[in-house]
C-alpha cells in the first residue's frame, strides 16, 4: 500500500472518529430529551385516561339512577293497570240496574 493511501485512510478514520466524538454529547442530549418527552407524554396520557374514567363512572351512575327511576315508574303503572283491570272485572260482574232476574 502506498504511503498516500495509508495517510488517506488514517485521515478518514480520524475525521470519522472526531465526528462521532463531537456528535456523542448531542446524541446523548437528544436521547435524554426524547425520553423525558415520552415520559411526560405518558404521564399526560395517564392523567387524561384517569379523568375520562371519572367522567365515565359519573355517567354510568347517572344512567343507573335513570334506570331505577324508570323501573319505579313502570312498577307504578303496572300497579295502576292491575287496579284498573280489577275495577273493570268488578264492573262487568255487576248486574245492570233494573234487572230483576
Amino acid at each position: 500500500m502506498s504511503p498516500e493511501v495509508l495517510v488517506s485512510l488514517i485521515t478518514a478514520a480520524s475525521v470519522i472518529g472526531a465526528a462521532v466524538i463531537a456528535a456523542f454529547p448531542a446524541l446523548r442530549a437528544l436521547q435524554r430529551h426524547t425520553a423525558g418527552a415520552v415520559e411526560e407524554q405518558g404521564t399526560a396520557t395517564r392523567e387524561h385516561l384517569a379523568a375520562l374514567g371519572q367522567v365515565l363512572n359519573t355517567r354510568i351512575d347517572d344512567v343507573r339512577t335513570d334506570i331505577e327511576g324508570v323501573r319505579e315508574d313502570v312498577s307504578r303503572v303496572r300497579e295502576w293497570q292491575a287496579a284498573h283491570d280489577a275495577e273493570h272485572l268488578l264492573i262487568g260482574r255487576q248486574q245492570p240496574r233494573g234487572d230483576t232476574t
